[in-house]
């Protein structure tokens, strides 16, 4: 599974969008060989989140250069990057964790998971243009 430049992370995803809505919204910026949508594999639910693949990697530069709403929700769109890339051990460290309450505050989130470990970052990711919480947001542990 070596690196695959035309795939992108979709982040934040609302539990009703469908791996349809991924193909039809972003196959408008090239050919998709791919569109899924991660699922609890104990639950079989939603778990917030995504990938897309373009045929042609040249196709990210726009889908990036743009900001993204699926079925009412502002999305997050970034590379994604291939697991053995990461650093050891990075990905057990953050964690991301959606369906937060809009009224959620970076407090109220770092406060929650202390109990889990030393936190050394929280994020609430927060929409840039209506500056409201976009409903999900990391946790990075100082241990794993």
């Amino acid at each position: 599974d070596g690196p695959q430049p035309g795939k992108l992370f979709i982040g934040g995803v609302s539990w009703e969008t469908t791996e349809d809505t991924l193909r039809q919204h972003f196959g408008k910026y090239g050919e998709l060989t791919d569109a899924a949508l991660m699922k609890d594999k104990y639950t079989g639910q939603p778990r917030g989140f995504g990938f897309v693949t373009f045929a042609d990697a040249s196709a990210i530069d726009r889908v990036l250069d743009e900001t993204h709403t699926l079925d009412g929700r502002s999305v997050e769109v970034k590379r994604a990057i291939p697991r053995e890339r990461t650093a050891p051990g990075s990905r057990l460290k953050k964690i991301f964790v959606g369906g937060l309450a809009p009224t959620v505050t970076e407090q109220d989130f770092r406060h929650y998971f202390e109990e889990y470990g030393k936190i050394t970052d929280a994020v609430v990711m927060i929409d840039r243009d209506t500056q409201r919480s976009r409903g999900f947001g990391f946790i990075t542990f100082e241990d794993e």
